[in-house]
């Protein structure tokens, strides 16, 4: 009963169990990702950050987070 409202995806290639309810927002909070400095790609799509807190995942979805670095 417990795990039927978790289940697996992957964060850069990486498994992550997540709770069904978790939006991209909520796991990026969860990993102290600062959204302002990432691209998203969600299953090879890059994700507007307007769309953080309404994109929800399904079993076995993917995404890449990409550091965005300044340098001179």
């Amino acid at each position: 009963m417990y795990m039927k409202n978790y289940f697996t995806i992957f964060i850069n290639g990486d498994p992550f169990n997540c709770h069904c309810s978790m939006s991209l927002s909520h796991i990026l909070q969860y990993l102290d990702i600062n959204i302002n400095n990432v691209i998203i790609e969600y299953n090879n799509d890059i994700v507007n950050k307007m769309q953080f807190n309404s994109l929800l995942f399904k079993p076995r979805d993917s995404i890449e987070i990409i550091t965005i670095v300044g340098g001179g």
